[in-house]
Order: C-alpha cells, then structure tokens, then sequence
C-alpha cells in the first residue's frame, strides 16, 4: 500500500511516537510524507520515506496529485484544528476533500489513526490495491 502521512507542527511529535509505536506495520508499506514530516520521522524510525516539499512550500498539493491520480492509499494527516495557520486551512480543506471524493482511508487525529493501523494490520483496505490498479489514469 502507499500511504502518505502529513502533520501540522503542533503533532509532529505525535506523528513520531505513532511511526515508532506502528513501525512493523508501516515498514511493509510505501510511505510518502511532505518533507518536515517526513525527515522527522524518518531519523528515529529509520523507515524510508519518499519525501516531498515541506507542507507550506507545496508538498500538501504535491501529496494532492498523487491522490487525484489513485497513487496512494491511505492517508494519516494530523492536524491541530486549534492552530492552523491561515495558509494552510486551504490547502486542508482541499486535502480532506479529495481523499472524500477518491475514497481514501483518511485519519485527522490519533484516534482514527489508531483505527486505521489496525485495519491495515488485519488486511481490511486490501481493497485499495484493487482500486488502484482498476483505475490507473490513461497517459
């Protein structure tokens, strides 16, 4: 599965611990982060990670085309709807609405992460795999 993850400052920490708590599960998968999250979690976990601009310099609309093209799979974006910057509010709404009208698994906090892992553990978005590969866009 391809699986991007993205975290707004204030849970890049939480992002972190979640990586290292779930490193079996994601270490049998591709990831895909914007570039801060990305190298964050990428030090302590030693998981490779395809890394993309940092969120605010286009790597959230960078994480955007690879959903509207079907390329990934699930999507982990932690976000602190407490402290979201202005610019990024756009670029959040965007996000959460195009993995609505792709269907992508999508976690906003902890909760539904832990969610998420666990239904990718127990083999329960398989069905992304057939998605994907049913519906790779014509170039």
């Amino acid at each position: 599965m391809n699986i991007a993850i993205i975290a707004h400052d204030s849970k890049k920490e939480l992002m972190i611990q979640f990586c290292i708590a779930y490193y079996g599960t994601f270490a049998k998968h591709t990831l895909f982060a914007t570039g801060l999250t990305g190298k964050l979690v990428e030090e302590p976990t030693k998981l490779k990670i395809k890394k993309f601009l940092n969120g605010d310099q286009g790597g959230v609309q960078q994480i955007m085309s690879l959903i509207s093209c079907n390329e990934i799979d699930v999507l982990f974006f932690f976000r602190d709807p407490f402290n979201a910057r202005e610019a990024s509010r756009t670029d959040d709404i965007n996000i959460l609405h195009m993995c609505d009208k792709h269907n992508i698994p999508l976690a906003t906090n902890i909760a539904t992460g832990e969610a998420l892992i666990h239904a990718l553990e127990r083999g329960d978005l398989d069905w992304r795999v057939i998605e994907r590969e049913n519906n790779k866009p014509i170039i």
